[in-house]
């Protein structure tokens, strides 16, 4: 007797469902093409059914655990670089993930100058026609806002050729094939970024929590905001005419960095600030401890953290003036000073004053490569430009010591410039400098008993110290005077 129809789909759909919660999966983070971490212990997790053994076979190594709460996790031992090998992970079904390498994972994250594409950079045909790379692997995070944390993503690891960097992070390709040149190993790059982001977006509740000042200015702020933005719907009932609410803090953490963790990582690369540069006060803080929430959640120890300064922007000013931008500059390169294993590469010469978005991003991800070189590797370079290190006066001129002055310090195209000096009125005038071996010596002749010195403090630096191995010098102060972005008592 032949069965209803009814019978036969329910069966179907149950036999379908029953397969479906029986397979074992991974996060896309985990696909064919994938870069696994060399030389540390590598996580590798996912779901299946509730007591189902799992097994992950690599190279010669084979591990196996079993699932609870329809989740499981293992860590396979340190690998060494090479491959392409099969990866394969077996429980009530088999999962084989194909071309598989082991070398250096990077992390590109940041908001629109990181975003940018590499279709869009300065003259980018000949960079793309030439991408093709088996030794470098990229994936993309799709852009999620989300409340709480989430645990996947869609997408795939792909191989870099002409078809998948046109639409890559430009400074992160240029980053990835500067390094996977220099080391001659696969490098993976995981771009996770967004356009007009602040920094506190890309940090957990936690955090923010735990500190009052985040708590009063950031998390309060916004629930203020968002009470007002209700208000003005529920009066209106149109969203098109409320106040723009902005951007909620955590949304991006949660939806766009949680689900990579704890996928074994070397480090990250970071170009973001210009939608906190009104707050660089707060930033000296807040960006030190975002790095610290990540190397927390990630738990593989102060892995490097690689930050790109924010480049000259706005109209030139022919005086002296404060500058938030200034401000925030100073805040990128507080961090260096106060967490191991972190750098900045300063693009001083990148500026415009008209786009926020400067398109010559090959040098961008260049002078990151070095700084990574220098600061994860531990490769004996010069991989930073002069940095400024401290101020001795002797009678009316001020002589400035730096790190990082390689094989000596060079005005580029003429007399150096971009420095201001002050006397005890505080009143910055520009200055005369000159370089004197390994130091800088400046002075105004109106100053007769200076205090202070800056360079470069401007929303558009012009300026032309560097050192003799192609780095330029980053802007600095020496003074500690209240800073404009410094909230009012």
């Amino acid at each position: 007797m032949r069965k209803p129809i009814s019978l036969l789909i329910g069966g179907a759909l149950l036999a379908v469902a029953f397969a479906a919660s029986a397979d074992v999966r991974l996060p896309a983070l985990f696909s064919s093409n994938m870069v696994l971490q060399r030389g540390t212990s590598v996580p590798v997790w996912g779901w299946a059914d509730d007591g189902e053994t799992v097994t992950v076979k690599f190279r010669n190594q084979k591990v196996s655990t079993k699932a609870k709460d329809g989740k499981w996790s293992l860590k396979l031992s340190s690998l060494k670089a090479g491959g392409p090998d099969i990866f394969t992970v077996t429980g009530k079904n088999s999962v084989e993930l194909t071309n598989v390498l082991v070398g250096e994972v990077w992390i590109c994250s940041g908001q629109s100058n990181m975003e940018w594409p590499l279709k869009s950079s300065f003259e980018p045909e000949a960079d793309i026609a030439a991408s093709s790379n088996p030794m470098l692997r990229l994936i993309t995070v799709p852009k999620l806002k989300a409340d709480e944390p989430t645990h996947d993503f869609k997408g795939k690891w792909q191989q870099a050729d002409p078809t998948s960097t046109p639409a890559f992070s430009a400074v992160g390709y240029y980053f990835g094939r500067d390094l996977q040149k220099a080391l001659g190993v696969p490098v993976g790059l995981i771009q996770s970024d967004w356009g007009g982001s602040p920094a506190e977006v890309w940090m957990n509740q936690a955090t923010l929590e735990s500190n009052p000042r985040y708590k009063k200015e950031i998390l309060d702020a916004y629930a203020a905001a968002k009470k007002k933005y209700d208000e003005a719907i529920a009066q209106s009932g149109k969203t098109k005419s409320s106040p723009n609410l902005g951007w909620k803090p955590t949304e991006l953490y949660n939806g766009m960095i949680a689900p990579l963790i704890p996928y074994a990582i070397k480090g990250a690369i970071w170009y973001q600030g210009e939608s906190n540069a009104g707050r660089a006060h707060q930033y000296r803080t807040l960006f030190p401890d975002m790095i610290r929430n990540w190397r927390r959640d990630w738990n593989q120890g102060d892995f490097t953290f690689l930050a790109v300064q924010l480049a000259p922007f706005f109209p030139i000013k022919d005086q002296p003036a404060e500058s938030a931008w200034a401000e925030l500059r100073e805040a990128q390169l507080h961090t260096t000073t106060v967490l191991p294993k972190t750098g900045v590469a300063v693009i001083t010469d990148l500026g415009d004053e008209k786009d926020i978005h400067p398109k010559k991003k090959a040098p961008v991800g260049a002078r990151l490569a070095l700084s990574a070189r220098g600061v994860a590797y531990g490769e004996k370079i010069v991989y930073s430009g002069p940095i400024y290190k401290k101020m001795k006066v002797k009678g009316d001129k001020a002589i400035l010591n730096f790190d990082h002055a390689g094989a000596g310090l060079e005005a580029r195209g003429g007399a150096l410039k971009g420095f201001s000096i002050c006397g005890p009125d505080k009143k910055f005038v520009w200055a005369l400098a000159e370089i004197d071996g390994d130091k800088v010596v400046v002075s105004n002749p109106n100053v007769a008993k200076p205090v202070a010195v800056r360079f470069g403090w401007a929303d558009f630096p012009v300026v032309n110290l560097w050192n003799k191995d192609g780095l330029p010098a980053s802007p600095f102060r020496t003074d500690d005077f209240p800073m404009i972005t410094a909230p009012k008592e």
